[in-house]
């Protein structure tokens, strides 16, 4: 072979080894980017930041208020409670309502202090448990007493609960129960209860409150109304409820009672346990701060308690017997608890505007949320609910309103919130 020949050779094989060299890291990056775990609540996700993790935000849901007759200047108050009985029957508890306002223009405050202004950035711009006959902020005050605006026109105490269908159009006013109301906390149906009694626990009246499904009638009062109590007809300040399979029901009391009340399925006290705690720290077992969220597991018939101060989940069986804790970390204000089908421990979280998800030993498994006021965001989540479609309510307290979430197509089935436990439905 002449000597140009095997220069010819030696620059084909330099081309052929210099494209696969060149063409190798590209096909790894391909390789990798194939195989790399994905953590997107969409797998295969490209873009997007899972702002609203593996659901969309449904437009315009609820309907705004002023879609009643005589409430076009006004809007929801504090939503406290939220339950899906069905898609096309979401039970909404709200503490009265508020002026509509619109977003104001940021205005400096120099004599405040420096670079100081208010609306800031999209941060919401009105906390409505501030006002409306609430109570302040995270301090569980009793807003009758320090309200210093005037009925009618800084609030109403109005539709405290109603129901929406689907679209959130308000289909059911049940206003006849207004004056019943000083503030009410959560709104939940026995799902063991065939004939699915409406319960409004009522925290300032220190009462759980049942109705018949209709809303027509009031058949029990747990408590006695405007009377706090430590003992075993009274309450004091209490929060949350949930059941066990043979309906026997639990009541976390509460704010300024540190404990768990067991009755049995006619509202006949069985025990109580719990003492009060030194937070905000507190690991010592059946010590409490602020006894809010409740769920049980109906195959273990163990409670699960969120320990709200103490940033924790406490566990017992349904004798009170301590069984074991987990904490929510630093910062974290765990408001609502929440097992359905799936098995696992759903937490809203308020500090941290999240939705949570736990395994029942307290392995975080995944969580996601924005705190803001555009939609999909959050802002103190106090109630939360899944539909029979899997789509998920939640009430927002400090925001003031309601939202609905329909799972994302392709969503990873193991990031959406379980399906509703209804056993004793249709």
């Amino acid at each position: 072979m002449n000597k140009s020949a095997l220069i010819a050779v030696a620059a084909l094989a330099g081309l052929i080894i210099g494209f696969v060299i060149a063409d190798r890291p590209a096909q790894e990056a391909s390789e990798l980017t194939a195989e790399a775990p994905s953590f997107a609540a969409v797998p295969g996700l490209i873009g997007g930041q899972d702002q609203t993790g593996p659901y969309e935000a449904a437009v315009d849901w609820p309907k705004p208020l002023s879609q009643l007759a005589g409430h076009a200047d006004w809007t929801w108050g504090a939503v406290q409670g939220i339950y899906a009985e069905s898609p096309d029957r979401v039970f909404l508890l709200m503490r009265g309502e508020l002026p509509a306002l619109e977003r104001p223009e940021e205005v400096p405050y120099p004599d405040v202090g420096p670079s100081l202004s208010f609306p800031v950035s999209a941060t919401p711009f009105r906390n409505a448990s501030v006002g409306p006959i609430t109570s302040p902020g995270n301090t569980g005050s009793d807003g009758w007493n320090e309200w210093q605006g005037t009925l009618g026109v800084d609030a109403r105490w109005e539709h405290c609960l109603i129901v929406v269908d689907r679209d959130g159009t308000i289909i059911e006013e049940w206003t006849q129960w207004d004056h019943l109301f000083r503030r009410p906390h959560s709104v939940a149906i026995n799902p063991y209860d065939p004939e699915k009694h409406v319960w409004v626990v009522d925290d300032r009246q220190h009462v759980v409150y049942k109705f018949t499904n209709d809303g027509t009638e009031l058949v029990q009062t747990l408590g006695i109304p405007g009377e706090p109590g430590n003992d075993e007809s009274h309450f004091n300040r209490p929060t949350f409820l949930a059941w066990l399979p043979d309906s026997t029901l639990f009541v976390t009391d509460g704010y300024a009672n540190t404990r768990v009340v067991k009755f049995d399925a006619d509202g006949n006290f069985l025990l109580t346990w719990g003492e009060p705690g030194n937070p905000p720290n507190d690991t010592r077992p059946g010590r409490f701060n602020a006894v809010h969220g409740i769920a049980i597991d109906p195959q273990t018939r163990r409670v699960y308690v969120t320990d709200r101060t103490n940033r924790r989940i406490q566990v017992f069986d349904e004798d009170g017997q301590f069984l074991h804790q987990f904490s929510t970390g630093n910062p974290s204000t765990p408001q609502f608890l929440y097992m359905g089908t799936d098995g696992n421990i759903w937490i809203a979280d308020n500090q941290t505007s999240k939705i949570a998800k736990f395994d029942t030993d307290g392995h975080y498994h995944y969580s996601w949320g924005s705190q803001g006021q555009w939609p999909g965001s959050m802002w103190n989540v106090h109630g939360l609910s899944v539909d029979q479609e899997g789509n998920l309510y939640i009430a927002e307290v400090n925001n003031g309103r309601a939202q609905k979430f329909v799972p994302r197509e392709g969503a990873n089935p193991d990031f959406l919130v379980g399906l509703p436990l209804r056993s004793a439905w249709e």
